[in-house]
Order: structure tokens, then sequence, then C-alpha cells
């Protein structure tokens, strides 16, 4: 098990698993009004805004003064809205590829570089969408900062492979959640028609995409990089 983490996102239940395996979890993102303070160690929240890379500088100021520099930086940061492509906006574009792509790209080279800086190998884990290599309608802005994100760890795990950084993908299929599912199927209809065509016949779980990624960034996966994992049923 390694000592720190640092969590950049939305779903606290990924914070308090990690908070089972590692001794110091980092929770870094916008909303922090829910956390619940059950763990086995100790968790830090740290609001940021993933989208100013001097935010995210302070930010990683701030997880370095209190635990030092991570083992473990998982990237979940995500907005999404559907809409018709014909009717976005360039903001709206913005709005979610600012979140997804820029956010993910400003924390992984801040801290990145800080590591490589301090001779210090870690784990890095992103978590896209199935979505992200088929593509999908009415969520092309996520869809295109979700393979973006993909890429930009491809990439790194060839380039910083020789600095003991891993660079790992988790698709997960649809999972419900109160953020995601209140503005992408606030009817519950594409829910029901999901169901029709996963083979498991059921959604997932926040657990079962926790278990998967608590391996992924484990020693267990220490010859893993570059790999994208779907967990879609």
């Amino acid at each position: 098990m390694w000592s720190d983490v640092v969590y950049c996102g939305l779903m606290w239940s990924d914070v308090v698993y990690c908070g089972l395996m590692w001794s110091d979890v980092v929770y870094c993102g916008l909303m922090w009004s829910d956390v619940v303070p059950f763990s086995l160690s100790k968790v830090h929240v740290v609001q940021c805004d993933v989208r100013d890379p001097e935010a995210v500088s302070r930010c990683v100021d701030q997880v370095e003064s209190m635990t030092g520099l991570p083992d473990v930086i998982i990237n979940n940061a995500a907005g999404n809205f559907v809409c018709p492509s014909e009717h976005l906006s360039p903001n709206a574009w913005k709005s979610v590829t600012d979140i997804v792509l820029n956010g993910t790209a400003f924390i992984t080279l801040e801290l990145g570089k800080r590591l490589i800086q301090s001779q210090r190998g870690a784990s890095f884990l992103a978590i896209t969408t199935v979505y992200a290599e088929s593509g999908s309608g009415f969520v092309v802005p996520s869809a295109s900062a979700k393979a973006g994100v993909e890429a930009l760890y491809k990439s790194l795990a060839a380039e910083w492979g020789r600095y003991g950084h891993r660079f790992n993908i988790i698709q997960p299929g649809p999972i419900r959640t109160k953020g995601a599912f209140s503005r992408l199927d606030p009817t519950g209809d594409f829910e029901n028609q999901m169901l029709d065509r996963i083979p498991a016949g059921r959604l997932g779980t926040t657990a079962e995409i926790s278990n998967l990624a608590a391996y992924m960034s484990s020693a267990y996966a220490s010859w893993m990089s570059g790999a994208v994992s779907p967990s879609s049923g």
C-alpha cells in the first residue's frame, strides 16, 4: 500500500475507499460540502478550480505542505450535459473541455514535473468513459475531451515511464450518481434503454469502479501502464 493519494473529482465514495487503502488522502475539487468523516486514514480537503493552472499550482503547494508529494494521482473531474451539437455555443464547448481535458492536463503536468524533479515515481489514473473510444451523439464536448485525456495518458505513459511514472485509464459504463444522472437522464428514460443493452442487466456501482481503481493504482499492477480498462457490464 502507498502512503499518499491525491484524488481530483466529484465522487466522494472513491475518496472514502481510498481512505481504506492509503494513509493520507487529499481530495481536490470544487464540491466538498458532502465530505463525511469516515476513513481509516487522514483525509485532507483542498478546494481547487482545476481549470485554472495558477489555482492548480497553489493546490499542489498545499498538498505538498500537508503530506508531501503523492504516490497516486486519480483524475476524475468532469463536466457534461446533453445538447444537440448544432446548438452548442463556444462557451458550452469550453465549459466542458476546460474541466475535463485542461483540468486533467494541469493537475497531471504540475504534479508530474514536481515528482520528476524529486526523482520519485507515481501512479496516475484517469477516469474517462466508454464513449471516449466510440464517440457519442449529444455529448460531443465530453466525448472529445475524454478522448483527449486518453491520448494524454497514453502519450505520457510512453514518455515518462523512464521516471517511474505509470499512466492508466478506466472507462466506466453507466453508473447512477446524483450529479451525472440529474443532468444526463433526469426523466429516467435513458436508464431503461441502457439496461436493455447491458449484458449484465444492471448499472455499475461506484464501489466497483473504486475496486478497479485501487488495483490499477497499486503495486499489483506495477507492470501496467498505458492501459485502458473498460468497466461497463
